[in-house]
């Protein structure tokens, strides 16, 4: 199974029209079963963007296509015209894997919270799946990430969700916000986070990027893909924590490209 995580779109002013449209005609080719698209569509969640939003990612030819609403896409009543433009599906069976979607995003809120309700939803939920590779999806970051500065909260109940998540036994959590590709390991569950695939705005990577991720024989393996470019192994960019300029991208492919 082939998963596309792609994050912090951000149609606006910031958005990079031809990169986000180099990304979904190399995503499409990869023919994926399904492409996770965790938060930020919108820059200020207005009308117009969420349009502009919608055009771009019709162009999206996979197999299942799962929504994640992120806090700017909240903004001036946004969270209003986000379910008009994008199908909610919160949870969603592929064979022997299912990926849940969480909602942290609140109105007019940079910070993220999931809720004491729905993390007893999502702990009730991921029981009834236990032969399934779980995964779940969220905007906000439920762990803080290097090289992104001040960041006094993730989610403001993280711990509780980080409890429901490891003891139900979640495989993989996907995340999105901070514009910075990490990954941590917490027992057996991965924690991924996505960088921008289309905004100017980046953060510790310097390219914009987005995730591919391989499900065999219960083996979960992401790796980074450069928009225009090769696949970085997350193991590197713990590793090196460089700081990937654009300039310097044909080094880089040559050295850790796949």
């Amino acid at each position: 199974m082939l998963i596309v995580q792609i994050s912090d779109i951000h149609c606006g002013p910031m958005f990079k029209q031809e990169t986000f449209r180099t990304a979904i005609k190399d995503i499409n080719a990869m023919s994926p079963d399904a492409v996770v698209v965790t938060g930020d569509l919108t820059e200020d969640g207005i009308q117009s963007q969420f349009k502009q939003a919608a055009k771009e990612l019709k162009q999206l030819k996979a197999k299942n296509i799962i929504y994640v609403s992120g806090n700017h896409d909240y903004r001036a009543t946004g969270y209003l015209l986000f379910k008009q433009y994008f199908p909610f599906n919160q949870i969603t069976e592929i064979d022997n894997t299912v990926i849940i979607v969480l909602g942290s995003a609140r109105p007019d809120r940079d910070d993220g919270e999931v809720g004491h309700r729905q993390n007893l939803w999502l702990e009730n939920t991921l029981k009834k799946y236990k032969n399934h590779t779980k995964i779940v999806a969220i905007h906000h970051h439920i762990v803080p990430v290097p090289d992104t500065g001040a960041d006094p909260v993730t989610i403001i109940d993280a711990g509780d969700v980080l409890r429901s998540l490891t003891k139900t036994k979640a495989n993989l959590v996907l995340c999105g916000h901070r514009h910075r590709p990490w990954k941590w390991q917490i027992e057996k569950m991965q924690v991924i986070h996505a960088g921008s695939i289309s905004c100017e705005r980046l953060r510790g990577f310097f390219l914009n990027s987005y995730n591919v991720i391989e499900i065999k024989n219960n083996t979960i393996t992401p790796k980074l893909k450069i928009v225009g470019g090769g696949y970085v192994d997350f193991k590197e960019i713990i590793k090196h924590r460089e700081i990937f300029q654009a300039s310097d991208i044909s080094q880089h492919n040559n050295s850790l490209a796949r």
